[in-house]
């Protein structure tokens, strides 16, 4: 009886892991500005001079800036797990990224030109490695684990 242990992460999928880490990292980074900014008095008198619906936005904001960290960290998790759902979620994760950035694009008073630099590597990724989720044995072969 021959038992065949599931691929090593590796290859090529360590690029696609390169990048979950560094966003994991910054996501983290963005959520420890975010919960400094709740708990100072400043930020409280700032957000109380803004009308109501800019409020919202602000904390519609602090929630998505969570939810994405959250999710990438179960990401990140399942991915060294080498769960099943990985190449699936994987996948959505992308998405959700480049949806993040055309909100940034469409909603932040940025230049143009900016905006499409923050655009340009989301869109870059999906369309590169979704197809390479979704086809690839290599990633077949490596999330096995349920």
């Amino acid at each position: 009886m021959s038992t065949t242990s599931p691929a090593r992460i590796g290859g090529w999928l360590l690029a696609p892991l390169a990048w979950l880490l560094m966003t994991l990292i910054s996501t983290t980074l963005i959520n420890i500005f975010y919960t400094r900014a709740l708990f100072s008095a400043h930020s409280h008198q700032l957000l109380a001079d803004q009308p109501a619906g800019q409020v919202m936005l602000w904390y519609l904001s602090l929630a998505c800036a969570y939810a994405m960290w959250g999710y990438t960290l179960w990401l990140t998790v399942a991915f060294f797990k080498r769960r099943r759902t990985v190449p699936r979620h994987y996948i959505i994760w992308l998405l959700i990224t480049v949806l993040l950035a055309v909100k940034s694009f469409a909603f932040a008073p940025v230049t143009d030109e900016l905006a499409v630099r923050q655009l340009l590597f989301p869109l870059l990724a999906a369309a590169v490695l979704a197809p390479y989720f979704r086809h690839s044995a290599r990633v077949k072969q490596t999330f096995t684990n349920d």
